[in-house]
């Protein structure tokens, strides 16, 4: 059985992760998409809200479990006896930290392979950062985020 983890912050989930977390279910017979605590960032979200929204955007793939994690994602790897990583590469300045990531990971656990994928071209310039920017002036979001993460970044501005 293959199984895999999606490790990311998901801060928030865009349509270009979902993409990503689609196609990496037909790859695999288990994908795990593991929320991790980046204590170098400033989630707009909780774990637990990140864990919520992605859940609630993947009821339709019966092989995706979410899951959190607040150590390295090579340690989780082996607690849960998964060795194989998937990024996104969105572009070459993606692919040269993702490169990076992969090594290290590699170094740290010679075992942990990285299959790396690319998004459909209409989600390659997606990040969860432009994502928050322009849901503060209130803009659209509907083509860049699945519907649950929409209704929570509402909710997150009326909190404001």
């Amino acid at each position: 059985m293959k199984v895999a983890i999606y490790p990311g912050t998901f801060d928030p989930l865009t349509n270009g992760h979902l993409d990503l977390i689609e196609r990496a279910s037909k790859l695999f017979n288990k994908l795990i998409v593991l929320v991790g605590e980046n204590s170098a960032k400033k989630p707009l979200f909780n774990v637990d809200e990140r864990v919520k929204m992605i859940e609630n955007s993947i009821k339709h793939l019966k092989n995706v479990k979410v899951d959190s994690n607040s150590e390295l994602t090579v340690e989780y790897a082996k607690k849960h006896n998964v060795n194989i990583l998937v990024r996104g590469v969105r572009a070459f300045a993606d692919f040269e930290y993702e490169l990076q990531m992969a090594l290290m990971n590699r170094k740290l656990d010679e075992n942990i392979e990285t299959v790396f994928l690319m998004p459909k071209n209409e989600y390659s310039y997606l990040n969860s950062s432009l994502i928050k920017g322009i849901a503060d002036f209130d803009a659209d979001i509907k083509e860049f985020v699945p519907p649950a993460v929409i209704k929570m970044l509402k909710q997150k501005r009326k909190k404001k």
